[in-house]
């Protein structure tokens, strides 16, 4: 990004680029504890800034990185694999499928200390709206910390749940934030057969992690002709190694054909040799209207889409109250130019004041994504900004049985099982973060719209559930999933939910066919349920429904009688058999320990298995929920004795597809 740009940011006080710029000394704990909690990885490609790094910084060089030499690896490697999606029919008019894309380029967190599973707080960017994205990019890297980043596992799991690929990022930083060339030396410096080494151990570390490919982000100034013809044969090799592994990689519109760094704002003759070994590349935010269209048919003219260009939208200071000439990307009224790259879209938390609620980011987060109407069809045309939804049709991943979600967005105000609060504790883990719906929120009815949100005050399971209010003074039909799950004799599709207050009856909806057309609603089948004052699971058969046929999508119709109506919707599963809980961890043990800092580790539980549980066992029986994740190592840290107890008991289980849990694996830990 140019530095000019950064500069007036930083000035006006928003806190910009501050992953970017050499971070403050971080807060070290004891060393051992330091040494126990895992963190985010991020390297020099090989050789160090002078001096020593500050606090909670370790300095390392990718060249030198190896596998089996990673001790934090098992912490850090995503588990989830990448889901296929498809594109349901659009829900309104104007969004098209096929066209442009969307990229997001988000900081989570610092580069030095973001701890590697999440932690106990709830205030974070809990991306949800994963349908309109096809590509996250994990934004970050300083020169005083590291310049490439991996990216942490539960951003990865959580992603390749909803159909997304992730990038790590290499950045080689303006020379006025302490970029120093011979970084850029040291990525595309070549072995003695000609090779480049780099390249190939960034393709190891992507393929170890569990993630997509790399963001090459080359803006340090200084280089020449032969230092830009070197960056387009590393390139070069590291694409092709790359698409051997069904890796990608993206190109920042930066370093030219010169060797200079000049952001051009276009695909042209200085960059497209750039954009010719990369698989897309992100056009610099001084394009115009002429640049974007020239860019496309260069494009095109080089035999590639158009739609492998991401046109930066900066957002980071400003939000969706940025000015953005849409029509030079997206039209709403002839083909699309080329696709978006939002720059830093976690503003939707970070502009919000202190003492923000998770419901506060998500109403922003929503905002955003879907627009000011809040709801993907009916988008509202005086809304200045062009939101995602209006624009790029939503895509699913919910294609085969059995399916489950209990509307969990990955952090929390407490966490529950079953309706109990099993934890106090705040906490933020997108690895546990469930499918969810794609569309939010579509409601249908004759009368007032009810308001639809996720609500972090009472869950059936997680941390959240989807909370429904309003008069519901005519029938209102809220959609939830588009899928394409097939229909067998004995599928079964369970609604948990309750009324906190008012009256209202209770149908879920069902649809074997797409809408007639876009904007169209679901014809939709209602199946009666049971609702009550206290949690409940209602199984619906799909009598009726066709065998061998298809849910194309699944919904609820709530009727009320006038008065206001609060229910909550905890969870939906769509099965064909009973559901069979997983086998038990094996191997389960606490592999360091420093006072209450604790590590753990297990094998791999075979078969259909979400993610992992670790309870610790009070002394008077009750289970206190730890924490979950989807990989086979977890830390957790600052316990004490509990209850003048000399040994403190934990229990970890597997949990399957349907949230059925298996039988405990322990281990005990001497104080």
């Amino acid at each position: 990004m140019n530095p000019t740009r950064r500069t007036v940011l930083l000035a006006a006080g928003t806190g910009a680029a501050a992953a970017l710029l050499p971070a403050a000394p971080a807060t070290a704990g004891p060393k051992a504890a330091a040494a126990l909690q895992p963190y985010a990885s991020y390297w020099y490609p090989d050789s160090f800034p002078s001096g020593s790094p500050g606090a909670g910084i370790t300095w390392r060089s990718l060249k030198a990185w190896r596998a089996a030499d990673d001790t934090d690896l098992a912490f850090n490697a995503a588990s989830v694999p990448l889901a296929d999606r498809f594109t349901p029919t659009p829900a309104n008019t104007t969004a098209r499928s096929g066209q442009a894309r969307i990229q997001s380029l988000v900081s989570f967190g610092p580069t030095a200390s973001n701890p590697s599973q999440g932690a106990a707080n709830a205030d974070y960017y809990a991306l949800t709206h994963w349908s309109y994205v096809d590509e996250l990019v994990f934004w970050g890297g300083s020169s005083g910390e590291g310049l490439i980043l991996a990216p942490n596992a539960p951003i990865v799991d959580a992603a390749h749940r909803h159909g997304v690929p992730v990038l790590g990022n290499i950045f080689l930083p303006p020379v006025a934030y302490g970029g120093q060339l011979q970084w850029t030396r040291d990525l595309v410096q070549k072995d003695a057969a000609g090779h480049y080494p780099l390249a190939a151990q960034l393709v190891a570390v992507a393929e170890a992690y569990g993630f997509d490919g790399w963001f090459v982000n080359a803006e340090t100034s200084g280089g020449n002709a032969a230092l830009a013809t070197d960056m387009l044969g590393f390139l070069t090799e590291l694409k092709t190694l790359s698409a051997a592994k069904g890796l990608r990689v993206t190109w920042y519109d930066s370093m030219t054909v010169s060797g200079s760094v000049s952001w051009q704002g276009a695909l042209n003759n200085q960059n497209r040799v750039f954009f010719q070994a990369a698989d897309s590349m992100f056009v610099d935010f001084r394009w115009s209207s002429s640049s974007l269209a020239s860019s496309g048919t260069t494009a095109q003219q080089l035999g590639r889409s158009r739609y492998e260009l991401w046109a930066g939208v900066d957002v980071e200071a400003n939000g969706w109250n940025r000015s953005v000439n849409w029509d030079a990307m997206v039209p709403s009224g002839s083909a699309h130019v080329v696709s978006v790259g939002f720059y830093r879209p976690e503003w939707t938390r970070n502009h919000l004041p202190a003492g923000r609620t998770p419901g506060d980011f998500h109403a922003a987060d929503d905002r955003f994504w879907t627009g000011r109407s809040l709801d993907p069809a009916k988008p509202d045309a005086t809304d200045t900004w062009r939101a995602p939804a209006v624009s790029v049709a939503d895509r699913s991943t919910v294609t085969s049985v059995p399916f489950a979600s209990t509307f969990n967005t990955g952090h929390g105000l407490r966490w529950y099982e079953d309706g109990q609060v099993t934890s106090t504790a705040a906490w933020n883990h997108l690895g546990l973060q469930d499918r969810l719906p794609s569309r939010r929120w579509v409601v249908r009815t004759t009368g007032a719209r009810p308001a639809v949100t996720f609500d972090f005050a009472d869950a059936w399971s997680g941390g959240s559930s989807v909370l429904v209010t309003g008069a519901l003074d005519a029938p209102a039909t809220l959609d939830l999933y588009a899928t394409r799950l097939p229909i067998g004799e004995d599928t079964v599709v369970e609604l948990t939910h309750r009324l906190d207050s008012g009256s209202a009856t209770v149908e879920l909806a069902v649809a074997t066919a797409e809408p007639s057309g876009a904007g169209q609603p679901y014809a939709y089948t209602y199946f009666p349920v049971t609702v009550g004052s206290g949690w409940g699971t209602s199984t619906v058969r799909l009598t009726g429904l066709p065998a061998g046929g298809t849910v194309h999508g699944l919904g609820v119709r709530l009727t009320g009688s006038g008065g206001a109506v609060k229910w909550r919707l905890g969870g939906i599963a769509v099965r064909n058999q009973a559901a069979q809980s997983p086998s038990v961890p094996a191997d389960l043990s606490i592999t360091g320990a420093s006072g209450g800092d604790l590590r753990f580790a297990w094998r791999a539980v075979p078969g259909d298995v979400r993610h992992y549980t670790l309870h610790r066992v009070l002394p008077d029986g009750t289970r206190r929920f730890l924490g979950g994740t989807a990989q086979r190592a977890f830390f957790v840290g600052g316990l004490t004795p509990e209850g003048g107890e000399s040994t403190a008991r934990f229990e970890l289980r597997a949990v399957g597809e349907l949230y059925t849990a298996s039988a405990p694996a322990t281990v005990t830990h001497t104080w």
